[in-house]
């Protein structure tokens, strides 16, 4: 088998494919991520080379194959309660405006990757609840969508082991919504049904239509962004807008902001954090 050395016009060929397909923009001199990202599927799908794998992705004759790089290439980092400030936010400013709706509350999780945000969130209704019986008699629904096919499986599934366990996760939360797996000899734990129950994933393109996930009352689409072109950026935020109502709330990233990006949000500083309201 020959090395996995990617050539600079191969490099180029691989990020144009990549930022078409998905949106990701790599930048320069990113050849290492890409042969970290890509080797084991050079052995899983006998193929020569990274080299040779990028030849082939790109002449788009292998859907099982395109589905498995893209897979590869989406960044799923993630944990509980990422950066506090956004579920603090939510459980004592926004919940208690829609407590009273006797429509469902909808929530998106946008590139939600393993499904800890979608869950964080559900969690945070959850312990609103428990505080203010009636709130909510509309029913709660959250949708998380992400590109990645191998991500949603992991949502759907709700077990974590105790890697994932660990980040973000109180000890109290564990106790409260986690139960040991059904399957046999598993350290892993599953999030019980009342958590479960709240979400839906499904796989979403954020480079393409919203339609099937329809209107929501408020938007999570949280360090995505930051790995798109300027003008993929735009267009997304774009159709988030079409997805809210008037002052319908959006959370992005702690390190990204809309300025220069779009026109339709203001933003809201709280203490701490921030988020943005799409304009009436």
């Amino acid at each position: 088998m020959s090395d996995n050395n990617i050539g600079a016009q191969e490099y180029l060929v691989f990020c144009q494919f990549l930022e078409h397909q998905c949106g990701i923009v790599l930048g320069d001199n990113k050849q290492y991520l890409v042969r970290s990202r890509l080797s084991p599927l050079v052995a899983k799908y006998n193929i020569d080379s990274v080299s040779a794998l990028i030849v082939k992705v790109t002449a788009n004759r292998d859907v099982q194959l395109h589905n498995a790089v893209i897979n590869a290439m989406t960044t799923n980092e993630t944990l509980w309660f990422r950066d506090t400030y956004p579920f603090d936010i939510l459980k004592h400013t926004l919940l208690p405006t829609y407590a009273p709706l006797r429509t469902p509350l909808r929530i998106w999780s946008a590139a939600c990757s393993s499904g800890q945000e979608a869950y964080s969130i559900a969690m945070i209704i959850a312990e609103y609840k428990r505080q203010h019986p009636g709130a909510f008699m509309g029913g709660v629904q959250i949708v998380g969508t992400d590109i990645s096919s191998d991500m949603i499986k992991h949502c759907k599934a709700a077990q974590y082991d105790s890697i994932a366990l660990s980040r973000g996760l109180s000890e109290a939360r564990k106790a409260q919504f986690f139960e040991s797996s059904e399957a046999p000899g598993s350290v892993n734990r599953r999030l019980k049904m009342e958590i479960r129950k709240m979400v839906i994933f499904m796989p979403i393109n954020l480079l393409d239509s919203f339609c099937k996930v329809g209107k929501f009352d408020m938007v999570f689409c949280r360090n995505v962004l930051i790995y798109f072109s300027t003008r993929s950026k735009q267009k997304i935020l774009q159709k988030i807008a079409a997805c809210l109502p008037p002052e319908g709330p959006l959370f992005v990233g702690a390190s990204e902001s809309l300025s220069s990006l779009s026109t339709q949000f203001s933003m809201l500083r709280c203490h701490p954090g921030l988020y943005y309201t799409k304009k009436s």
